[in-house]
């Protein structure tokens, strides 16, 4: 696990809201304060969708929503002459991309090992931060994962050209 300061807020925020940047991300769950606090339960219900759209769209066994399609609605409760008080989201790793990076890593786990890997985005008190996490179905000391999906996040950060420490 690792913290990242994110340095230009303003920047970081027009590419979570305005681009598909983080797109491909799963919302396991979210909150905004603004004049009131707005939860996101970000767990998907396929049955919102008719049976062809589920076919059409590969929506069946998903267990969350996309940020492309929560994106909308955070953008509207998140733009505007203030700033929120506050907020949080907690993105996963789509098990697609778990499992290329399994195989990047060339880790010793299988994607039946992985519960999720995380991405915690956090705006409180005017900073921004980010952390990651692992989840696992199994007990290990083993740390290589955890470590793949630091190393990944900061490429994608720096891919992203998004600026940020590690305090």
């Amino acid at each position: 696990m690792i913290a990242l300061q994110i340095q230009d807020t303003k920047d970081f925020m027009s590419r979570l809201l305005l681009s598909s940047a983080f797109d491909s991300f799963l919302v396991v769950e979210g909150s905004v304060t603004t004049f009131s606090t707005f939860q996101i339960d970000g767990r998907f219900h396929p049955d919102y969708y008719s049976r062809e759209e589920q076919e059409e769209s590969c929506l069946s066994g998903r267990r969350f929503a996309l940020w492309r399609d929560i994106r909308p609605f955070c953008l509207e409760l998140i733009k505007g002459k203030r700033t929120p008080l506050g907020f949080h989201f907690t993105f996963q790793l789509s098990p697609e991309n778990t499992e290329k990076l399994l195989l990047q890593s060339d880790s010793s786990f299988s994607i039946s090992d992985v519960n999720g890997l995380v991405l915690n985005i956090r705006f409180e008190g005017g900073s921004l931060s980010c952390t990651t996490g692992t989840s696992l179905k199994l007990f290990t000391l083993d740390k290589s994962l955890d470590q793949a999906w630091d190393r990944m996040v900061q490429k994608f950060f720096t891919q992203q050209s998004l600026s940020f420490t590690l305090p």
